[in-house]
């Protein structure tokens, strides 16, 4: 039996034995199993189950490199991150991410709140699902994390000593490729669905003007440390059921532009839209869904602009950022960065190495080119015209647009 004291990457044999040898959690009459239930690129995560009691929990091992492709390297201090990240959100907006019970340094993995009783949100909309308290819940989140994180509310050097603590540099280049940079030229790592290609090359790659905003874009995110990010706040990302909303895998957490995280959260509820209206028989349901979607979209930005505006007023410290008319220039910026990112996300998990179910689970080759495209069309809309967005209406009429032209232009 291995002593656990130098890393290697755990099977479910290593980890079981790690859970009794290590963990002072189950019972010595415990009669336990072990699942590798991972299905994310990076990180191998495990559940164990003490079917005596019924008592579980979550062991998420960092590997050296990502699970997505072996020429991806990334430090495994991602999980010490991750690890801090979440106490620390807890902290901010209780009861929506998990607890975390442990963290092991030598092993690079964390010990955390199993949440069987909850389903990825990804599957859940793919399967149609409808949870009308989810904007309530991450807008919440994602006012309390960014706002509270930044130098509006907390001291500047403690908000330096943060960002120095959540430096994450393997992961953020993992994002200045993957979104930033490779979806916007013929890149060979990208994984391009081929009656798409063509439409890509004359519609983004053969346009400057959109190159030279995602240049923009790119070193914005690279040197605007505004907030403490979760960093990839997308539906593979949440866990959820009817009352109940927790996030988890913040291991791309870092100071960056708050738009970051609201912008992933929008194209991924756009995501769903499109799955819903390519693949929804039922016109009836394919309409509800379609339209709890797009409220969705709309109540995120406007629940995210009351109560940041809100919580602006009760806890900014700053003299300056109390100036009459501040806080409104702050939001507005940040509404804008959201939908840059969403644009940035639309087409990179179209184009690029990372794709999403919701697009790639789409049989009909016709009507899947046809989702790609109004992806595309959307994405470059959303950065082209982001001086424009403020409001969550803003953004349906984006979408509006662009379903009402889809079967001529497309």
């Amino acid at each position: 039996m291995r002593e656990y004291n130098e890393y290697f990457t755990m099977d479910e044999t290593d980890v079981l034995n790690y859970a009794v040898t290590r963990l002072n959690v189950f019972d010595q009459d415990a009669m336990l199993t072990c699942k590798e239930i991972g299905d994310g690129n990076l990180n191998y995560v495990f559940r164990i189950i003490d079917s005596a009691s019924g008592k579980s929990l979550i062991i998420k091992q960092a590997g050296p490199v990502a699970r997505i492709s072996a020429d991806i390297k990334v430090s495994t201090d991602r999980n010490r991150i991750e690890s801090e990240i979440l106490k620390l959100q807890n902290e901010l907006a209780p009861g929506l991410v998990p607890q975390i019970y442990n963290y092991d340094p030598v092993m690079n993995c964390c010990v955390m709140e199993d949440l069987s009783d909850h389903d990825i949100m990804r599957k859940a909309l793919l399967e149609h699902r409808q949870f009308p308290l989810f904007a309530d819940h991450i807008s919440t989140f994602m006012v309390n994390t960014l706002l509270l994180t930044s130098d509006v509310v907390m001291d500047h050097k403690a908000k330096k000593d943060l960002v120095k603590s959540f430096i994450n540099p393997d992961l953020c280049e993992i994002s200045e490729d993957l979104v930033y940079t490779e979806p916007f030229y013929d890149c060979p790592r990208n994984d391009i669905f081929e009656p798409t290609r063509e439409f890509a090359q004359s519609f983004l790659w053969d346009d400057e003007a959109l190159l030279l905003e995602t240049a923009k874009l790119k070193f914005e995110f690279m040197n605007h440390a505004q907030s403490l990010l979760h960093g990839d706040l997308h539906s593979g990302s949440i866990f959820i059921k009817e009352d109940s909303t927790k996030i988890i895998d913040p291991e791309f957490a870092f100071y960056g532009p708050a738009g970051y995280d609201i912008g992933n959260v929008i194209a991924h509820l756009l995501f769903a839209y499109i799955h819903a209206d390519s693949v929804m028989e039922n016109p009836v349901a394919r309409e509800a869904q379609k339209v709890w979607l797009l409220s969705s979209v709309k109540d995120v930005i406007n629940m995210f602009r009351e109560k940041f505006l809100k919580m602006f007023q009760e806890r900014a410290t700053d003299p300056m950022a109390r100036i009459p008319g501040f806080d409104q220039y702050y939001l507005n910026q940040i509404i804008q960065d959201t939908s840059a990112v969403t644009g940035l996300e639309l087409i990179r998990r179209t184009l690029g190495l990372a794709h999403v179910k919701d697009i790639t689970s789409i049989v009909d080759e016709d009507i899947r080119a046809k989702a790609e495209k109004l992806c595309l069309r959307m994405g470059k809309a959303f950065i082209m015209g982001r001086s424009d967005m403020l409001t969550g209406e803003d953004f349906i009429l984006v979408v509006a647009k662009y379903m009402d032209s889809k079967e001529t232009d497309l």
